[in-house]
């Protein structure tokens, strides 16, 4: 999306400012039904940030994979399972929840160290003119393969690997 300045800036505040607040609510709902709807709203949001930096495809891909087929599948695992087990859980904090924590915070202040001595300059943002010309030298699709497997073979796996963990503990989730 070609935008100007100041709304591009202030479109991305607002998914922002909602993308983080649909993460809180996935983390600290207690309703593992709305937990998993927001988990949907930050899917979603995530896709708007793909349609707003020009990637066409990755947010297709985003919204058809991501929001239509995992986060469907989340939901329907979600609501299999036996809601009053989890009302009658009157624990404020666990041993499980303490280890979770310790993860997700020794996960969070590595990410901010490795982002933070990154060389953003290498980074190309495509306009619409630059798209037109790289067309013509590969497809978009296997631009964005070649980008998936050199550049961004990292996240890329770590993003599938949360994936999978949050699979498994959904399944276990249902199971019980």
């Amino acid at each position: 999306m070609d935008l100007p300045g100041p709304t591009h800036d202030i479109l991305v505040a607002f998914l922002g400012s909602v993308l983080l607040l649909g993460g809180m609510g996935v983390v600290l709902l207690t309703n593992p039904i709305y937990s998993a709807f927001s988990l949907g709203l930050v899917l979603v949001c995530i896709s708007l940030f793909y349609i707003s930096s020009n990637s066409f495809f990755v947010a297709a891909a985003q919204l058809l994979i991501y929001v239509g087929a995992i986060n469907v599948l989340i939901i329907f695992a979600v609501m299999f399972m036996n809601g009053s087990e989890y009302s009658n859980d009157s624990y404020f904090c666990t041993v499980g929840d303490g280890v979770t924590s310790l993860v997700c915070i020794s996960i969070f202040f590595s990410l901010i160290t490795i982002i933070s001595d990154t060389s953003w300059y290498g980074i190309i943002w495509t306009t619409r003119s630059n798209q037109i010309i790289e067309q013509d030298l590969i497809s978009t699709a296997q631009q964005i393969g070649i980008h998936l497997s050199t550049d961004f073979y990292l996240p890329f796996e770590l993003i599938s690997i949360i994936l999978l963990v949050s699979l498994i503990g959904v399944i276990t989730m249902a199971r019980q």
